[in-house]
């Protein structure tokens, strides 16, 4: 995860007018150098789901998983590039399920996520299955998914297009409900599953952003650094926007001194705006674990909640209601994960 000591000191720099030097600093921290990293794989253009592709199940490691299932690692690989990642099938796992995709956040690994977040217990609950794609520091030094970079932006190409082909993989292989698929990430991987949900509108049918950032916020790390300051309205410009409405959770802390808490704020805005004003947004406001929140709910004309905003009030860049066995996990207030299992199966 991105340390906030150092963006905090970035964000001083900036403001004092030296983008330079904040963009030095923050440099190997979210992309490395070619010294600090070995060099990435190729990576081509690409749509969806590459027929040749191939998913290797390269150890079977069970953890013990409340309701019981397979935790396990294997690498996806295909002609747009290589992905390991680690899936969770609940025991008796029925066809036509729903698939989850969860996306860490910087410095962080699939079990350490799957750790703080605990989605595989409620995937063991409700049933469904949870692929957790790693980010290797080959292809990023801190590993970061490369949020900011415009060659990762876009359908057809980077690391977007590897995701919606391991994706789409996994509902073929584990005969899975491609009309119940959904993607969330924390951070980093927030403003990735953005990207995601904008690239691919017919893979995924909702999106959970915690922490995280809009699409197109950025173009590359120094516009990643002053949307991740101030949110869209301090400069980006990368590629990419929301054109067809995705069901959209949000979890950002108001406190958060490393994304801003405009970012989510745009996260929920974009769903709205694609949703071209057929959605009404309520307030309540509520508490959990000592901790209040403000939950925006935006319903269709059906009542139905469509849109979540869920924001923490004192929160810090970590998963609510997440545990310390993780890191960037706050155990106090409302559940994310929880909620976003509750959101997308309800949808």
């Amino acid at each position: 995860m991105i340390d906030g000591k150092v963006m905090q000191e970035a964000f001083r720099l900036t403001r004092s007018g030296d983008a330079m030097g904040a963009t030095r600093m923050i440099q190997a921290m979210l992309a490395g150098t070619q010294e600090q990293a070995p060099s990435r794989p190729a990576l081509a253009d690409g749509g969806l789901i590459d027929l040749t592709a191939e998913t290797v199940d390269v150890s079977a490691t069970n953890e013990s998983i409340p309701g019981g299932g397979a935790f396990t690692d294997a690498v996806h690989r295909s002609k747009t590039g290589v992905l390991p990642y680690k899936l969770f099938l609940p025991d008796a796992l029925q066809p036509g399920a729903p698939l989850l995709v969860m996306l860490h956040g910087c410095t962080q690994t699939p079990d350490d996520f799957a750790r703080g977040t605990g989605m595989n217990a409620h995937a063991a609950e409700h049933g469904f299955a949870v692929a957790w794609p790693a980010q290797t520091q080959g292809n990023n030094a801190q590993r970061c998914w490369n949020w900011f970079d415009r060659n990762h932006q876009g359908r057809g190409k980077g690391e977007p297009a590897l995701m919606a082909g391991l994706t789409q993989a996994l509902v073929s292989e584990h005969r899975l409900d491609a009309r119940r698929v959904f993607i969330v990430g924390l951070s980093a991987g927030g403003a990735a599953a953005a990207v995601m949900a904008a690239a691919y509108p017919d893979i995924y049918a909702g999106v959970g952003v915690h922490s995280g950032l809009a699409c197109g916020a950025a173009s590359d790390i120094g516009s990643a650094l002053r949307a991740m300051g101030n949110g869209r309205g301090g400069g980006g410009g990368g590629e990419g926007t929301v054109r067809h409405f995705v069901p959209t959770i949000v979890f950002h802390g108001d406190s958060d001194a490393t994304v801003n808490k405009a970012n989510g704020e745009d996260v929920f805005a974009d769903a709205l705006a694609a949703a071209g004003g057929a959605l009404g947004v309520s307030d309540e406001a509520g508490s959990a674990g000592g901790v209040a929140y403000v939950r925006s709910v935006a319903r269709d004309r059906n009542g139905r909640a469509r849109a979540e905003k869920w924001s923490i009030r004192g929160g810090q860049h970590a998963w609510s209601g997440g545990s310390k066995a993780g890191s960037y996990a706050e155990p106090r207030g409302p559940d994310a994960s929880r909620e976003m299992a509750r959101f997308f199966l309800e949808l």
